[in-house]
């Protein structure tokens, strides 16, 4: 059936910092006005996002969200409706300040408040961004089911599922010792360990045990913005440091440390997130001299150690001399999957001590089982075999999506082939000559505008290959030729 007309929304006048709360306030503001009547039907998710001018995903965010608060109701093969059963229309104004949890709450940042958004629409069959995830279809199923089954009745057995070390067991701290020396020539003791659930928990441990008032944190200009959000829920003043085609600019962060005081630095040395770029062993000695003579941390984020191609990677900063300010921070869960959730912190025995009474108040320790399997798998070798296996397929995406990006953009595009990770950096200023982008289609490129907190125009985008087969690969890069070009 034709509609007479169609509802026009206009989010100017909303209340809310980001689109999806100003999308949401305004909903909720028009069904409590009555100008969205009780079963009426709202447009479809892609006609009110281009009406808009804003991303899908945010629209049917918004309705799942209203949905479930019981403003919306979502019939299959028919569309979303406004529910006919609101929600505490009766309600006093002093009955809904009692019901009304928000203004108990702290406010978020907006920067949080977006990553929380994007974060949740995995959870649906909305796509989320792929700028470098591990293919999940490649793990070994039955060898981590095999395993899991053996230590949980083992552990049973001898009655060692209870509470433990809240710095990890000592089964994977060992072995994750080992890993560290053998492969990434760091000498340290179980002590100077601590297990986490992934690398964003050892990001966010860092950023409550550095002190505020100490100074300053310093991040790359592009950054994992994640990390940029946990040091500023904590208190701390950002300041973004330049880069170049080799990486961190030494130089500008010089000036920075005569300008500021500084308490930290966050990097991503091994493969610089988002450029891919592996900083030179010049560089990375002259930043640790720095750390040395001006006493500032060093948060070394090593996320994707296992995946390098070329020739044998850099040794990480926490091997080379005067690193006794750097803390290591490495995660396993790209070796597996994500939702394994098993990183690690590496660095003196005072600051583990802290990362523990921290972990204490908030989780009071990581998961036993999962950590003693994945010690077992990486005693036997399993992990060090998986690692290879992937470490082929891996370079074989990559070399494919080069390939593809070469033939179907020719040299409308430039990109230096990545020496690791799973994801591919891509200049496209030359394809977009001055227009403005808020997003590319599909999930496996983003532009560099998301990978920093002030305005720029885009002129790159990253491309995540490793969750991609390479009938996927050649589908999404002629997906953003259209876009594109």
């Amino acid at each position: 059936m034709l509609r007479p007309w169609e509802t026009q929304f206009w989010l100017e006048d909303s209340t809310g910092k980001t689109l999806h709360s100003k999308l949401l306030n305004k909903l909720t503001t028009d069904i409590k006005d009555g100008r969205l009547a009780p079963g009426s039907m709202l447009p479809g998710s892609r006609s009110l996002a281009e009406q808009l001018g804003i991303n899908r995903k945010t629209v049917q965010q918004v309705y799942e969200e209203l949905a479930v608060q019981g403003w919306l109701v979502s019939r299959p093969k028919s569309g979303t409706y406004v529910s006919e059963i609101l929600p505490e229309q009766g309600l006093s104004r002093t009955d809904e300040d009692l019901v009304n949890s928000t203004q108990k709450t702290k406010s978020s940042s907006e920067l949080i408040e977006i990553l929380f958004q994007n974060a949740i629409g995995s959870y649906s069959n909305i796509s989320t961004e792929n700028d470098g995830t591990p293919d999940s279809r490649l793990i070994p199923y039955e060898l981590l089911a095999r395993t899991y089954r053996r230590v949980c009745i083992s552990l049973s057995r001898h009655s060692k599922l209870g509470y433990g070390d809240p710095r990890g067991t000592d089964e994977l701290r060992e072995s994750v010792r080992k890993m560290l020396s053998g492969d990434r020539f760091m000498t340290c003791t179980i002590e100077q360990i601590c297990i986490v659930r992934g690398s964003q928990m050892g990001i966010y441990l860092a950023s409550r045990i550095l002190d505020p008032s100490k100074g300053v944190v310093v991040m790359e200009d592009l950054c994992y913005l994640p990390a940029r959000a946990a040091f500023e829920s904590n208190g701390f003043k950002v300041i973004n440091c330049k880069l170049d085609k080799h990486g961190l600019d030494v130089e500008h962060l010089r000036n920075i440390l005569l300008e500021y005081t500084v308490a930290a630095i966050y990097v991503t040395p091994h493969h610089q997130y988002p450029t891919t770029v592996c900083l030179p062993m010049d560089r990375r000695l002259a930043l640790l001299e720095l750390s040395k003579s001006f006493k500032f941390a060093i948060l070394e984020d090593d996320y994707d150690h296992e995946f390098h191609y070329e020739s044998k990677p850099i040794p990480p900063l926490a091997s080379l001399p005067n690193s006794e300010n750097v803390v290591h921070i490495g995660s396993m869960s790209k070796v597996f999957a994500p939702g394994l959730r098993l990183g690690y912190i590496a660095a003196d025995s005072h600051f583990i001590e802290r990362a523990a009474q921290e972990i204490m108040l908030i989780d009071r320790q990581g998961n036993s089982i999962s950590e003693i399997v994945l010690s077992e798998l990486m005693e036997s070798g399993e992990v060090r075999r998986h690692i290879r296996i992937n470490r082929k397929e891996y370079s074989g995406r990559r070399d494919f999506a080069c390939e593809e990006f070469r033939r179907v953009f020719g040299d409308k595009i430039s990109f230096t082939i990545p020496t690791g990770g799973l994801a591919i950096w891509i200049d496209i200023s030359k394809l977009v000559n001055g227009r403005s982008f808020h997003s590319l289609p599909g999930k496996d490129s983003t532009l560099n505008t998301h990978y920093t907190n002030h305005q720029s125009s885009p002129t790159h985008l990253r491309f995540g290959f490793g969750a991609l087969s390479k009938i996927e690969i050649s589908r999404s890069i002629q997906q953003l030729r259209k876009a594109l070009t």
